[in-house]
């Protein structure tokens, strides 16, 4: 069992104003987030708001204009603040409002914090311009940009006690991770072509004879770009259906918190598969009324039963 610490009567001033802050960032950021978290207690959705805001700090240095000499220098300052955290250096009077909300959900939570370092890892993999030629590979890069945050962020839900299969609960969050960061890939490929960026395995790229790229609205001449597609969804498909053998570990409102997260980006998938060339004319979305049934659907419990159903079956 993973336990959760979840009293926050001690709580000081400076530390609910800086998890103010950071619950500030996610609303304003998180767009499929936000819809999962607010479904948890308040100690639990803050401390996810803290873990967001530093993943968002993160990704910011790896997404931004500066350059890439500058890009590595601010993200091993994050990585410092990281060790203080750690080390239990950072004040509560201390002038970053994102490390003292950190330092507190690390102190509150049994948060692994070597997953934040690793996101830092693979955002270093971004500024360095890697590219992936096997699924093996960009798997190595999804377990560090979101198989990390999934394992960190089971820190937080904690399991429930006597879960069955519950020492396995880091694979399925990390798995979960792969397939939520496979489904933003396919989500974002135009918009990451025009950053010169393909993350795509080359191997399928050739396989479906993408290899051009994907410069326009329009699929590269000859290509099949939606077998690519399909390819890719099934793949995200199989991740998320291992992946939710978490849900049944999870007391209730953590499950709703996932269950919501991951429905959301697998109905992302259905509309990609449903209409695979809209990716290169822009971003899929979800409106926010079904983002709300998701959410609703999760806190009703219907996923986690669905999976806890089909477990025992198995095992019959």
């Amino acid at each position: 069992m993973i336990p959760a610490v979840e009293s926050d009567t001690h709580t000081s001033a400076p530390v609910l104003a800086a998890y103010s802050y950071c619950e500030a960032v996610t609303g304003q950021q998180a767009r499929n987030f936000a819809y999962g978290i607010r479904l948890l207690p308040p100690p639990k959705r803050r401390a996810m708001s803290a873990l967001y805001a530093f993943s968002r700090r993160v990704d910011d240095i790896g997404d931004g204009a500066l350059a890439d000499d500058v890009k590595v220098a601010r993200l091993e300052d994050t990585r410092a603040l990281l060790t203080r955290v750690r080390d239990g250096a950072v004040d509560e009077d201390d002038t970053d409002p994102v490390a003292v909300a950190l330092a507190h959900t690390a102190r509150q939570f049994p948060v692994p914090l070597g997953g934040l370092d690793e996101l830092i890892d693979g955002v270093q993999m971004d500024v360095r311009g890697e590219t992936y030629e096997t699924w093996d590979d960009l798997k190595a890069y999804c377990r560090c940009v979101a198989g990390a945050i999934g394992r960190v962020s089971l820190g937080v839900f904690g399991t429930e006690p006597g879960a069955r299969g519950a020492e396995r609960a880091p694979e399925y969050a990390d798995t979960l991770g792969l397939g939520l960061q496979l489904t933003n890939i396919l989500r974002d490929i135009r918009e990451d072509a025009g950053g010169g960026r393909i993350y795509l395995p080359s191997d399928d790229l050739a396989k479906f004879g993408c290899s051009a790229g994907f410069g326009g609205p329009t699929p590269p001449e000859g290509s099949d770009f939606a077998g690519l597609v399909h390819f890719e969804v099934r793949r995200a498909r199989a991740l998320f259906a291992e992946g939710y053998r978490l849900l049944p570990m999870l007391d209730r409102r953590s499950g709703a918190c996932v269950a919501a997260m991951a429905g959301i980006y697998r109905r992302l998938l259905d509309r990609i598969e449903r209409e695979p060339e809209a990716v290169l004319r822009g971003r899929v979305s979800l409106p926010g009324r079904e983002k709300a049934y998701v959410a609703v659907r999760g806190l009703s419990g219907l996923d986690t039963r669905h999976v806890t159903r089909r477990t025992v079956r198995r095992r019959a």
